[in-house]
Formats: C-alpha cells, sequence, structure tokens
C-alpha cells in the first residue's frame, strides 16, 4: 500500500511540475522566442543574437555567423509564415518550449527550444528539429 500511494504521489509531484512550468514560465518564454522571431524577420541579427544564451554566443562568435547559421540551417526560424506555441516541458530540469511552425510554402516544422533563466531573463540555449508526427524523415 505504502508503494500506491508513494507511486501517486510521484506521478501527482510531476504533473504540478508540468503545471507549473506552462503558467509560470510560458508567457516569458514564449515572448522570448517570438521576439527573437521578430529579430529575424527584419533581417536585424544583432537583437537576435541578444536573445541567445552565453554559450549559443560562444558558439557562433558573432551575430552574422549566427544569421547565417539560422538562414541556412533554419529557414522556417528566419522566415516563418505561422508559429505556435504548443507545451512547455521540463525535462531532466531542464526546460523545453514546443513550438510548430509553418515556412513560406505552408510546411509544418516541429521544434524544441531549450531555455535557460538567467539572471537578466530568460535566453534561447538551442533549438531541436524535431520529426513531425505521421512522417518519415
Amino acid at each position: 500500500m505504502k508503494q500506491i500511494v508513494l507511486a501517486i504521489l510521484i506521478v501527482v509531484g510531476f504533473a504540478a511540475r508540468d503545471v507549473e512550468a506552462d503558467e509560470a514560465r510560458s508567457p516569458a518564454v514564449e515572448d522570448v522566442i517570438s521576439q527573437q522571431i521578430e529579430a529575424f524577420k527584419a533581417d536585424d541579427f544583432t537583437r537576435a543574437f541578444g536573445f541567445a544564451s552565453p554559450n549559443i554566443k560562444r558558439i557562433f562568435r558573432t551575430p552574422e555567423m549566427f544569421g547565417h547559421m539560422v538562414q541556412h540551417g533554419y529557414p522556417m526560424v528566419w522566415r516563418p509564415a505561422n508559429v505556435e506555441f504548443l507545451e512547455l516541458r521540463e525535462i531532466d530540469g531542464r526546460l523545453w518550449q514546443k513550438v510548430r511552425i509553418s515556412d513560406a510554402k505552408g510546411d509544418l516544422h516541429m521544434l524544441d527550444y531549450q531555455m535557460i533563466e538567467l539572471p537578466g531573463g530568460w535566453k534561447i540555449n538551442g533549438v531541436q528539429l524535431l520529426e513531425m508526427p505521421g512522417m518519415t524523415a
């Protein structure tokens, strides 16, 4: 019986963390991602680079190199037609915001943004392109 109660408490605890993440952090996280996408749409790579974490800044070194990577590696982020925020999840202590983006051709793309909270606010610490449900590579 104790094991069943413990299992229920663990499941409830995980659910509470997900709800807390969605309710408390989602607007701020979504705002950072939206602002970066708006900067990309305006070709303002300096502003877009400002939303990146220190680790991303170390990797790409300059806003121009960062912008080049996004233009060629993530064109759907550089020129999205539509952006839809889905669930915000905590996985292994890291916060991930799932985003569905349609590109100029109307093709759908699923991305996962890893977010970190720093003293100055939320920063984007990486983006993964996910496989869309029902599609294979």
